[in-house]
């Protein structure tokens, strides 16, 4: 019992940390995504999606908000990680976390926690943005909920391993800037699959990001280019491997000194 309470403590107070990181210089963390996805909305949602008609048999803004809401989840919920985890490597200060009496897993679950956090409060405050431009119908709120959650922590923990292999700040912007801004691009946010080339629709299916925005979209809007069944298992494929594989490199220490 009292094991589990030692746990317990050092998993708030890291996720505590967390929390008052990113919310300490909101002016960096929360109020930037706002701007963004205003811009998002105005640019293509009202000049852009007037033009484009329905998609989906929605109009176009109303099609994009799932999107936009997910790509501000994912990109936080990483960022929010790597940065943070890195940090503590860079002040050495991850040493003395290693040495202490607390379990790996009480560690990750405390940093990724902290990503998911900031994860759902920028979705958040992105979700009541759009309402000054479109009305949102939720026809499955625990399903919407149940996918925000999920992947923000499968990006917690992405996050998490890039930290863990950077060497350099650089390092840390090589992952998002190659792979999760391209994948994010073509995951469906400003298009239906079904518009692709059958080659380009087959080649959409391997990019989770894409399931993961239809499963979102589905929630809200209740369509989806793709089963959300499977949508689920991939999320939760995502969760479990990237969870083992950064619990692996805890345990191990790799990584770990600068």
């Amino acid at each position: 019992m009292q094991h589990w309470q030692q746990g317990w403590v050092a998993f708030t107070t890291i996720l505590t940390k967390e929390i008052r990181r990113f919310t300490r210089i909101w002016a960096q963390t929360l109020l930037p995504p706002a701007i963004t996805m205003t811009l998002y909305f105005v640019i293509f949602g009202h000049l852009i999606g007037s033009r484009i008609g329905e998609m989906g048999g929605f109009r176009y803004i109303d099609y994009i908000v799932p999107g936009l809401i997910m790509m501000s989840v994912i990109t936080n919920s990483y960022s929010n990680v790597v940065s943070s985890f890195f940090s503590t490597k860079f002040q050495r200060s991850i040493e003395e976390l290693m040495v202490a009496p607390v379990s790996p897993h009480v560690i990750l679950l405390g940093y990724t926690f902290g990503g998911v956090a900031r994860g759902l409060a920028v979705g958040l405050i992105v979700t009541l943005t759009s309402l000054f431009f479109t009305k949102l119908h939720v026809q499955h709120i625990w399903l919407t909920i149940l996918v925000v959650f999920f992947t923000s922590l499968v990006f917690s923990l992405g996050g998490f391993i890039n930290a863990v292999f950077a060497r350099t700040f650089d390092d840390i912007s090589i992952v998002p800037t190659f792979v999760l801004t391209p994948l994010t691009y073509l995951g469906g946010v400003f298009y239906s699959i079904n518009l692709l080339p059958p080659f380009w629709h087959a080649v959409s299916q391997v990019n989770p990001i894409l399931h993961m925005v239809n499963a979102f979209r589905y929630g809200i809007l209740g369509v989806s280019d793709i089963p959300i069944a499977t949508a689920l298992i991939i999320m939760a494929i995502f969760t479990v491997a990237l969870y083992s594989v950064s619990y692996w490199l805890l345990v191990r220490g790799t990584g770990m000194r600068q």
